[in-house]
This record gives C-alpha cells, sequence and structure tokens, in this order.
C-alpha cells in the first residue's frame, strides 16, 4: 500500500470520526436543559422586553424552530461552513469569540510543550545511560514531585511566593520580580506579545503548566530507554567506535522515539485538557479554556460546544499524525498493516 493511498484512507475515517462526532453534538444540544434560554429571556426582560417574545428570538438564533432533520441538516453545513453559533453572554459569534481567545492559549502553551519534551526527554536519556547515578536520583526525585504535585496547589503557592511574598529583585534595570499575580490584556494592547512585560506574566503559567508534564516525561522516557540501553546492536555501536552521542542519539533515541510518540501527543493534548482549564482560571488567563469554563458557568450552550470541540478535533489531528510517524520512523512498519 502507497503512503499516498494510506494518508487518504486515514483521512477518511477521520472525516468519518468528525461526522459522529459533530452528530453527537447535535443530540447534546437538542437534550441541553435551558440551553441558555432562562438567562437570555432574564436580560430581555430586565430591559423591558416581552419574555415570550425572547423565547421565540433565541430558538431562532439557536435554530430550534423547523423540523428535526432540517435542523440537523442546518447544523451539519453550518459547522462545516464556519457557522458555529452564536454567543449569548459574549454577544459575538462563537467561531470570532475562540479566534479570540486561542492566541492567549498559544503563548503559553506551545513554550510549555516545547520545554517539557526537549528538557524531560533529555533528563530522561540521560538517567537511562547513567543509571544509580547522582542525576539518576535527581531525575527520579523531580519525577515523582512533578507527578505528586496538584497542578492548582502549586500555581497558588508560585503566586503567593513569588508574586506575593517576594520582593522586588531588579536585573540590569529590567524589572524581575514580583511577577504579576494575575494575567492581564493591557500589556499585550501597550506592548504587544513579544515583550518583556508579557513574558513576565507566562512565567508562573508555563512552570505551572510544564512540571507535571517534565515529570511525566522523564520517566516515560527513561524507562523507554533502558529497553535499548544493553541491546546488543547498541553494543555492536560501542565496540565500533561509535561517540557517545551517537549511541544515545541514533542507537538508543530513535527506536524509543517510536513509542515516545504517543506520549507526545498525549502530552499535548493534555495541555488543553485539565491542565489549561486549571491554570487559565487561576491566573485569569482569556484563553480557549477559559473561554470554555465561563461558558459552562453561565450555561452558554453554543459557546461551550464550540470550545469543547476544538480538543476533540485536535486528538483526531493527533492520532493521524502519529500514525503517520511511526511508519516515516520505522521503515519496517507496513501501510497495509496499519
Amino acid at each position: 500500500m502507497s503512503m499516498r493511498w494510506y494518508v487518504a484512507r486515514r483521512l477518511g475515517w477521520t472525516a468519518f470520526a468528525t461526522f459522529v462526532i459533530l452528530s453527537f453534538y447535535f443530540a447534546l444540544i437538542q437534550l441541553a436543559p435551558g440551553g441558555g434560554q432562562a438567562s437570555f429571556q432574564f436580560s430581555v426582560a430586565t430591559s423591558g422586553g416581552s419574555a415570550e417574545e425572547a423565547a421565540e428570538t433565541y430558538k431562532q438564533i439557536r435554530g430550534l424552530t423547523g423540523p428535526l432533520h432540517e435542523r440537523y441538516f442546518d447544523y451539519m453545513v453550518n459547522m462545516a461552513t464556519g457557522d458555529w453559533g452564536w454567543s449569548q453572554t459574549r454577544n459575538q459569534e462563537v467561531i470570532t469569540a475562540i479566534s479570540q481567545a486561542y492566541p492567549y492559549s498559544l503563548q503559553y502553551a506551545l513554550p510549555a510543550t516545547l520545554f517539557s519534551i526537549l528538557f524531560g526527554t533529555a533528563v530522561g536519556l540521560y538517567s537511562a545511560t547513567h543509571r544509580y547515578t547522582m542525576t539518576d536520583y535527581t531525575g527520579t526525585f523531580i519525577s515523582f514531585f512533578g507527578i505528586s504535585i496538584p497542578n492548582f496547589w502549586f500555581g497558588i503557592m508560585l503566586i503567593l511566593i513569588l508574586a506575593v511574598q517576594a520582593p522586588e529583585v531588579t536585573l540590569f534595570g529590567v524589572k524581575l520580580l514580583p511577577l504579576p499575580v494575575y494575567y492581564q490584556t493591557e500589556a499585550v494592547l501597550n506592548h504587544g506579545w513579544v515583550s518583556w512585560e508579557n513574558a513576565r506574566q507566562l512565567i508562573m503559567p508555563v512552570i505551572v503548566l510544564s512540571t507535571a508534564q517534565i515529570a511525566g516525561q522523564m520517566r516515560y522516557s527513561r524507562a523507554t530507554a533502558m529497553e535499548y540501553v544493553n541491546a546488543e546492536f547498541v553494543k555492536t555501536a560501542r565496540a565500533k567506535g561509535a561517540s557517545d552521542w551517537r549511541v544515545l542519539l541514533r542507537h538508543i533515541f530513535r527506536p524509543a522515539l517510536i513509542p515516545l510518540m504517543t506520549i507526545f501527543i498525549a502530552e499535548i493534548l493534555g495541555l488543553f485538557f485539565a491542565g489549561a482549564y486549571l491554570v487559565e482560571v487561576i491566573f485569569q488567563i482569556p484563553g480557549l479554556a477559559k473561554l470554555s469554563y465561563d461558558a459552562l458557568i453561565s450555561q452558554d450552550t453554543p459557546l461551550f460546544m464550540g470550545t469543547s470541540l476544538i480538543p476533540i478535533l485536535l486528538l483526531l489531528l493527533g492520532n493521524l499524525l502519529q500514525d503517520i510517524s511511526y511508519t516515516v520512523l520505522d521503515p519496517r512498519i507496513d501501510y497495509g498493516d496499519r
């Protein structure tokens, strides 16, 4: 089976899975109690409008009028064309609210992901090749510490230590401590995305988000690499005079990278699920997770469904890239076997 046909088949399955998920979301929208109608009627009534007219207007906005099959067809067409509904709490389209929120999530999620993957994998590989040393013990301690400590508690402690109790520390006239307690969008508006003022308020979110991810990456990298440290092909490479870096990168890291790909995908997706919710709520970052949390609290069903659909789509895309990466990293894997 050719690579082109394999990718086409996987894209077909991804499209089918997306169709099933969207159908499931449509059923949830239809069965959702109220779906924000009560709050919409209340806001209209407080402004002097009629509650009955508000209910009819709400149904028209949500597309709840007409036969079920017509509503389902309109829903699928709207989702495919980017019309994800209207947010009552933000008074704007859902896709617009998501497009305004996602840069705030990416600016701390991407650095945390890259840092945790690179640092966690490097320390895990080094620990596997230098077992029972002080470095190995230190890495194991960091791993257990990062996995055991709750992220929400760690975030609160960082706020108390680095933002509340820390004295002012400056270096070459640049203020380092204390760090901002909560995220302030004025720093982006006044100084831009790439500025020290904006970077200062992302230090603590990146630390909190990457702590558990680094620990997990170190643990899995060490366990996977240890399977190849004493392998025959590694001993042969050392006997031929290969350097330690060549043995580590080419003969240990490359075969270990295949099972680690699942960890990479899980780590990226984990940032958008549980971890991002805690980080954005604690530090008040107006990203996708905070947007989804506010939509859930205010019962803004279209906005909550739209923000919840983003991680699902990332999961489908991640699985596709993961399967393709297997065949690239290991030529022995046949497309017909997948």
